[in-house]
Formats: C-alpha cells, sequence, structure tokens
C-alpha cells in the first residue's frame, strides 16, 4: 500500500485542480493520499466529487503557526491536521483569519514590487489563481511569467526570500494553539517538516516535546526536504516522544520538482494515524 499524506492543489500553492491531483495520485499508483491545502478546506467537496474509484482521500490542512523560543525570534513551523470537523467553531475562525492575514501579506508584497517596477497586478494574481487564495507561490508564478526570474524556486531565494525587502511577515498561529484547535475539532496534529535546515531555521527537541505535550500525535519524517541524518534523528525523537510516523511528498505540482508519492508513511502508521481521527472521515469505496 503506498500512502503519501502531504499534497497542495490550486486551492492553495499547488497548480493541479484538486480533481487533477487525485488523477495524477491514481496514476502514479497511490491507494492513499491526503489534500493539506495550507488554512483552508475549500478543496475537500471538489476531492470528493472527483476521487478516483479505488483511492482512498483523506481530508486534511497545512496549517501556519509560530513557535516562540523565550529569547529568540519566533520560528515560522507548519502543522498538519487531519481527520479534523470542518466546521468546528474556533477552528473555521482561525482559518478564516489566517486566509486573510494570507491575502493582505501577498497584496502588500505586490504593491511593494509593482511600485519598483516589477511586472505584477493584483488583480491579475487574483483572476490566475482562480479562487485559490493567493500566496506567495502566485506571486512567484507571475515573476517567472514576466521574465524576472527562471523559477519559482529561484524568486524564492530572491526578491520574495524572508531577507528581500519586499518579504512581509504574517500573524500565523502560535503553534501549541494550532495543536489544541486540531484536537478540539477531533483532528490528527502532526508536525510538518519539522528538521528541514535548508529551509531556514529548526526548533529543537525540547520544542518538539512541548509540543506533544500539549498533544501533538505525529511528526513527519520521510519528507523530500529531510536529509538522511534529520530522518533517522526524528525517527528515534518519535519512538522516545510515542509519535506516529508519517511521509509524504509535498506535492506542489509544477510549482515544485518533486513528484506526487516521492516519499511515503507505512501503512501500520496510518491505522494509528486513522484510529485517532473523529472529527471527519476519510473518503474511500
Amino acid at each position: 500500500m503506498r500512502i503519501d499524506l502531504h499534497t497542495h492543489s490550486s486551492v492553495s500553492d499547488g497548480t493541479d485542480s484538486p480533481g487533477e491531483l487525485l488523477a495524477t495520485a491514481r496514476a502514479a499508483g497511490l491507494d492513499v493520499v491526503a489534500l493539506t491545502d495550507h488554512d483552508t478546506t475549500a478543496g475537500w467537496a471538489a476531492a470528493e466529487a472527483a476521487r478516483p474509484g479505488g483511492l482512498t482521500v483523506v481530508p486534511g490542512m497545512e496549517l501556519s503557526c509560530r513557535w516562540f523560543p523565550a529569547d529568540e525570534p519566533p520560528i515560522s513551523v507548519h502543522l498538519l491536521g487531519y481527520l479534523f470537523d470542518p466546521l468546528h467553531p474556533a477552528f473555521a475562525a482561525e482559518r478564516a483569519r489566517l486566509r486573510d492575514e494570507r491575502l493582505s501579506r501577498a497584496e502588500r508584497i505586490v504593491e511593494a514590487l509593482a511600485a519598483d517596477g516589477y511586472p505584477v497586478g493584483w488583480a491579475e494574481l487574483v483572476a490566475h489563481a482562480d479562487g485559490g487564495v493567493v500566496g506567495r507561490p502566485h506571486i512567484a508564478g507571475a515573476l517567472v511569467r514576466g521574465g524576472v526570474v527562471g523559477s519559482v524556486e529561484e524568486a524564492f531565494t530572491t526578491l520574495l526570500h524572508h531577507r528581500s525587502p519586499y518579504y512581509v511577515a504574517k500573524a500565523d498561529t502560535d503553534v501549541r494553539q494550532g495543536i489544541a484547535l486540531v484536537r478540539a475539532a477531533g483532528g490528527v496534529p502532526v508536525f510538518a517538516h519539522g528538521l528541514a535546515t535548508k529551509r531556514g531555521r529548526v526548533v529543537g527537541d525540547d520544542a518538539v516535546a512541548a509540543m506533544a505535550e500539549a498533544g501533538l500525535l505525529g511528526l513527519e519524517v520521510d519528507h523530500p526536504d529531510h536529509s538522511q541524518a534529520e530522518r533517522v534523528h526524528l525517527r528515534g525523537l518519535a519512538a522516545e516522544l510515542d509519535l506516529v510516523v508519517t511521509g509524504s511528498s509535498d506535492y506542489h505540482g509544477s510549482n515544485k520538482t518533486t513528484p506526487i508519492g516521492a516519499c511515503t508513511t507505512d501503512p501500520v502508521q496510518f491505522e494509528r494515524l486513522l484510529a485517532a481521527g473523529t472529527g471527519t472521515a476519510v473518503l474511500r469505496d
């Protein structure tokens, strides 16, 4: 059984529609795929309508969070939430706040770039997102189309990098609050790509232990951005803290080069995750 528990559609910052993503998953030989768009469940209904026979779909989401060290600047972290009730009032309100924050941030970045002559416009970006929440990947795509950079990756390492003068921070959720919200909605919180040092600053083991104490149930260990040494370390930490171990591609369509199913989850670990989720059900035959 091949299981990929972290993918993004065009509802957030991927390039495939939910239906296209599921078709890609089935063609790649996956048996299970999770749809985990950023801060939104808007793709769930389309995924349910388009699900190919024989493919199990896990409703999920990737929540934008922060870890606040005692004496250092906050660290951006991401939390995967699976099988939660999308109508849980407090969690729905926080997702709406995050979507508004993401849109406001993107619009400010676009305004700053346009003021300096870069070929980006807010109306064009909104139209190109086709109903998705506009974010930095959409801006990166516009910069590629305008010939400013050669790839989305180049945009993120230059004009959209956190050290760029065009970068705008957003007010993400405290990760312990995020964990509490996912659990309150009957969901399963899993710390996403937690040791991906190639992305920037990461939290230490003490922070992961604090998250586990707050209700974290899993660690994403096998991820394209984790080195082999980072995977070994995380696997040991998960065993120490009795956390579910997941693996996934973090697929974004053509916005990233990683193919769907590049990393996968062990079926035994997947059953542990399923047993912990009570907010909504998987989509299956």
